[in-house]
């Protein structure tokens, strides 16, 4: 009989149809990183290239402008040597000769017409002076010379150079025109045959006009070129525009405004330094060398980084042009390769699907639009009881055994919204039931369309549905029956304990709170012993008036670890029980444990005096030695005490009653019981406890009641006697003021 499902499900089409190239977020993502990859490996090895070539660029004008610095100090040092030898020259001429012996007039206008000559063809010459022997300054070739002086050192016998030597002075500025000029003096010893000193001869030479000189003949001479002395002091160089931090006049110091290169000047005779904003070559000469005396001077000269990457700026634009090409090009190659994945993946899947299609665990018959059966899997041979071979070229129809009314219901459905499902059962086995999936959908290339038709057999499920139905009418009694949780939560009940429970919301309710006053109060221990008994029987929702009560029994079912998984509670109409100590089994006589020692004062007062009298005072010591050396003992010490509760609340007189007085302590007070009848109570509480495995470690101490003491001293006595009975050994009972 056929089946139709409620619902029919959207159309989905076959896994055939979407075997062709799909994009997947897992393909995108991977894609996208690799992409990702590239333009950022493409970016780096771009910008280290164009550092590298701006550094190689820095490096070889760096060379080359060392090898110049190298020239140029080589020629100064030439042109200083050449001025000592003018300057000796001038010594030793004739015409200074005869003036010094003679001292005429006529000779030192000759002399001066002649050394003006001489300047005039010597552009570095600045002016030529003449000196007697006290240093005093007698006449120069120009005026700017008339104040200068020569150092102590030079004259008499402290000067310590002579004869054919040349002293020459460390480089100093003098102001011409309103502005410095850098220059430096050579002095010439004017002697006698005796070789007493009889003048002094001063050439000065400016050191900007020498430079001036040899600049043009340099190979770049647009280069910057700067001389300072070994103080950093700027002597030649000073420019309109220079670079930040250097100096910017004549006499300004290096040390000051840029320490970092001074430092590594000082440290070095020679070498590079890479700056912020220039490329600094450095090299340090010695114009000349005399007794005692070193003349050494640096010359600088930089490059801006902005001019580096000027002259760089045409490779850079190539490198950049050539690594944008190649990132398009590697971009569309790494395209391709997930192409072409993916085409031989949808390949392989296709293959895969048509190989697999008919070899799986389904049943699967593909059925063409006129309702023939093309092909047919082994499994859904199995299923219709028939081979597959022979399932070919049937009618679908015949297969299903269905009837034509049925039948073309069904094709239309399915044809219409895509897809049919539906149970049946055959006359071959009629204790099988097989669920039928009808897809319609069309092929991929020359869009014919076909039914695959997926059968599955549901012959367990069929028999589950079965079963279930068999067990709700076998539940549907009349006793109330709920199955609920560990904590009282209700999962199933039946309509009997709706109807005994009239009125009240039960949906999603607990146990514990619907039978608040009767179950909640005493929940935990009903089941501590629903777990080691197995199940707990009481009489619950008795009044005074009523003469009948509900029977509950509540059945525990264990899991593997030993806790209470579920409880099957039914509730049945009992007449009511006395409550005495023969029904102890069913219902405890005092199911109240005073929790402090203040309501078991107020209990002792309220006692009569007869039963005061007679009473004797139970202390119980339930803690086996050396429960407690550790703080994670103190739950199991309150476990083992609610037991211990629970088996004593069981066999408890009515007349007794139970308080909590320490961790591990349990005072119990027994009205109208003489010291006789107290060690008996005693003694069968532990045989009781000792035939469910608590005796151990517990000690009794027994006193009885004194006239006129108070609650605290008859608790006293009973611990004296505690005391005694764990002092004792075997004798666990102890009994204190008793006759």
């Amino acid at each position: 009989m056929l089946k139709p499902n409620s619902g029919l499900s959207p159309s989905l089409s076959l896994l055939a149809d979407s075997q062709g190239v799909r994009w997947s977020h897992q393909r995108i993502l991977a894609l996208s990183s690799q992409l990702a990859m590239l333009v950022i490996s493409v970016v780096l090895v771009v910008n280290v290239s164009i550092t590298l070539g701006e550094r190689r660029l820095q490096e070889e004008w760096a060379t080359q402008r060392y090898s110049e610095l190298q020239t140029v100090g080589a020629m100064i040092a030439d042109k200083v040597t050449f001025q000592q030898f003018r300057t000796q020259t001038f010594a030793r001429g004739e015409l200074l000769r005869q003036y010094m012996e003679s001292g005429d007039e006529q000779l030192k206008q000759k002399l001066l017409l002649q050394w003006t000559a001489l300047q005039k063809n010597m552009p570095e010459l600045m002016g030529i002076a003449l000196f007697n022997t006290k240093g005093e300054f007698l006449f120069a070739s120009t005026d700017l010379f008339g104040r200068q002086t020569l150092p102590p050192s030079l004259l008499g016998g402290a000067r310590n150079m002579g004869g054919n030597e040349i002293y020459s002075s460390p480089m100093e500025f003098l102001s011409v025109n309103g502005g410095l000029e850098p220059y430096m003096y050579q002095l010439a010893w004017l002697e006698n045959p005796d070789q007493s000193v009889r003048g002094y001869l001063v050439t000065y030479n400016s050191m900007l006009r020498t430079l001036e000189m040899i600049k043009p003949a340099l190979s770049a001479g647009q280069s910057p070129m700067m001389m300072f002395d070994t103080q950093g002091l700027m002597y030649a160089g000073a420019t309109d525009a220079p670079l930040p931090r250097l100096p910017e006049s004549l006499n300004a110091s290096l040390r000051q405004s840029y320490p970092a290169l001074w430092r590594q000047m000082a440290m070095s005779n020679f070498g590079q330094f890479h700056g912020d904003d220039a490329t600094f070559v450095y090299l340090k000469v010695d114009l000349t060398t005399q007794y005692e005396t070193r003349r050494e001077y640096f010359l600088v000269s930089y490059i801006r980084n902005d001019d580096i990457a000027a002259r760089f700026a045409r490779w850079q634009t190539i490198l950049i042009v050539g690594a944008a090409i190649m990132t398009l090009l590697a971009s569309a190659a790494l395209i391709l390769v997930h192409l072409y994945r993916m085409e031989q993946r949808a390949r392989f899947n296709s293959i895969q699907l048509a190989a697999d299609l008919f070899t799986g665990d389904e049943g699967l018959l593909l059925v063409n639009d006129a309702g023939r059966v093309l092909s047919a899997n082994r499994k859904a041979g199995q299923l219709l009881s028939l081979e597959a071979t022979q399932l070919t070229d049937r009618s679908l129809q015949r297969c299903l055994q269905l009837d034509d009314a049925e039948y073309q219901q069904i094709v239309e459905r399915t044809k219409t919204k895509g897809e049919w499902q539906g149970e049946l059962k055959l006359d071959t086995s009629p204790s099988a039931t097989i669920r039928v999936q009808l897809r319609f959908t069309h092929a991929n290339r020359d869009k014919q369309q076909y039914f695959l038709a997926e059968l599955t057999d549901i012959s367990e499920l069929s028999e589950c549905r079965k079963e279930e139905s068999l067990q709700r009418l076998l539940a549907d009694s009349a006793v109330a029956t709920a199955l609920t949780l560990a904590d009282g939560t209700l999962l199933k009940h039946n309509s009997a304990f709706e109807q005994l429970l009239d009125g009240v919301e039960i949906q999603d309710a607990n146990l514990t709170e619907l039978l608040e006053n009767d179950l909640g109060n005493q929940w935990p221990r009903i089941t501590q012993m629903v777990a080691m008994q197995g199940s707990w029987q009481g009489q619950i929702l008795c009044s005074s008036s009523a003469a009948s009560c509900l029977q509950a029994t509540l059945k525990g079912h264990l899991d593997e670890e030993g806790e209470i998984e579920y409880l099957v509670c039914t509730l049945e109409q009992a007449a009511r029980a006395p409550r005495g100590r023969d029904n102890g089994q069913l219902i405890p006589n005092r199911s109240t444990i005073l929790a402090n020692i203040e309501d078991l004062s107020r209990y002792f007062d309220a006692l009569t005096d007869s039963g005061r009298s007679g009473a004797c005072l139970m202390l119980m010591d339930i803690s086996p030695a050396g429960m407690l050396s550790h703080m994670s003992d103190i739950g199991q010490l309150e476990k083992r005490q609610q037991e211990v509760e629970m088996h004593l609340l069981r066999e408890l007189p009515t007349n007794f009653q139970i308080s909590h007085w320490q961790l591990g302590k349990l005072v119990i007070i027994l009205p109208h019981t003489d010291a006789t009848e107290a060690h008996r109570y005693a003694t069968e509480s532990m045989e009781q406890l000792g035939s469910h495995g608590l005796s151990e470690g517990i000690c009794i101490g027994i006193a009885s009641y004194q006239s006129g003491q108070d609650l605290e001293a008859f608790i006293s006595h009973a611990e004296i006697a505690l005391k005694r009975a764990k002092q004792t050994g075997d004798q666990k009972i102890c009994q204190a003021f008793t006759r």
